[in-house]
C-alpha cells in the first residue's frame, strides 16, 4: 500500500511538473522570436534616431524617451498614493462597513478594463481639468490604473506582518507611526514591492490608456515639459503595425524588442531591489 501512494505521489508530481513546463513554454517560444527577429534590427542608429520617411526609417529615441518619461511619472504618482492607502487601511482605519466597501471597490477596479482608464483619463484630465493631452494626463491616468494593485499588494504584505511585532514595538515605548514607519513598512516592503513591480509592467505595455491622453502619432522633437504630447511605444508600434503602409518588418520587430527589454529591465531592476531589502 505505501509503495502505491509513493507511486501515486509520484505520478501527480511528475503531472504538476509537465503542467508547469507546458505553461512557461509559449511565452519562452515568444521570447525566443521576438529575440531572433528583433535583434537584427537594433542599432545604434535605430535607438538615437528620430523617425524618417513617414516612420518607414529612421529610429525610435522620442518614443523610448516618451515611455521612460510616463513610466517615472506613473511611479511618482501611483506608489506614494498606493503605499499610504494601504498602510491607512491596515493600520488605522477601523474594520467597519465603510472599510469593506472601501476593500471590495478596490478588487473591482484591479479588474476594469485600461481602455475605461483611459476614457475616465481623457474626461477628468484632458477635457474636464483641461490638462490637455499631455504627460500629466496620461501618468496621471497610468497612475490610477496602477493603484488597485499596489493598494492590495501592501495591504496583503503588512497583514502578513505577525501581531505580536506590532506590540513589542509598543510595548517598547515607540508611538503607533514610529512602529508602522520603523518596523512594519521595512519588513513588509518585498511583498509591496512586488505588487509595484507588477503594476508599473503594466502600465509600460499599455495603449488604451494612453491613446486618449497623451501619445501622438508623430513628434520630431522631444517633450519641454509635462504640458506636452509625446511619442511613446506601445502606441507608436500600434501605429506602425495598423495605420502606416509598406511598413517595414524590421523595424516592428525592433520596437516589440525594445518593449520587452524596457519591460524585463524595469522587472528585473525591482527583483534586485526587492532580493536587497529582503535580506536586509
Amino acid at each position: 500500500m505505501s509503495i502505491l501512494k509513493g507511486r501515486g505521489a509520484k505520478i501527480i508530481e511528475g503531472t504538476i511538473k509537465t503542467v508547469g513546463y507546458l505553461s512557461v513554454l509559449p511565452v519562452v517560444l515568444i521570447v525566443i522570436y521576438i529575440i531572433l527577429k528583433g535583434v537584427p534590427a537594433i542599432s545604434w542608429e535605430f535607438l538615437a534616431s528620430n523617425p524618417t520617411d513617414g516612420m518607414r526609417a529612421g529610429g525610435i529615441f522620442p518614443a523610448i524617451v516618451g515611455s521612460v518619461l510616463l513610466t517615472i511619472g506613473t511611479i511618482a504618482v501611483s506608489v506614494p498614493f498606493g503605499i499610504l492607502t494601504g498602510i491607512f487601511l491596515v493600520e488605522y482605519s477601523k474594520d467597519n462597513i465603510i472599510r469593506r466597501v472601501i476593500n471590495l471597490t478596490i478588487v473591482n477596479l484591479a479588474g476594469i478594463p485600461s481602455i475605461i482608464y483611459g476614457l475616465f483619463g481623457m474626461s477628468l484630465f484632458v477635457i474636464f481639468l483641461q490638462f490637455g493631452s499631455s504627460i500629466l494626463s496620461g501618468a496621471l491616468t497610468l497612475g490610477i490604473m496602477c493603484l488597485p494593485v499596489i493598494i492590495t499588494a501592501t495591504r496583503e504584505a503588512l497583514l502578513a506582518i505577525p501581531k505580536d511585532l506590532r506590540e513589542a514595538s509598543l510595548a517598547l515605548g515607540a508611538t503607533k507611526w514610529e512602529t508602522t514607519w520603523k518596523i512594519i513598512l521595512p519588513t513588509a516592503l518585498p511583498g509591496i514591492l512586488t505588487g509595484i513591480i507588477l503594476s508599473i509592467s503594466r502600465a509600460a505595455g499599455e495603449t488604451a490608456p494612453i491613446m486618449f491622453t497623451v501619445a501622438a502619432f508623430y513628434l520630431p522633437f522631444l517633450p519641454m515639459s509635462v504640458w506636452d504630447q509625446v511619442m511613446a511605444l506601445p502606441y507608436h508600434l500600434y501605429v506602425i503595425a495598423t495605420q502606416v503602409p509598406n511598413m517595414p518588418e524590421n523595424i516592428m520587430n525592433g520596437t516589440v524588442f525594445v518593449i520587452v527589454v524596457l519591460t524585463v529591465g524595469f522587472n528585473f531592476l525591482g527583483a534586485f531591489l526587492r532580493k536587497k531589502f529582503s535580506k536586509k
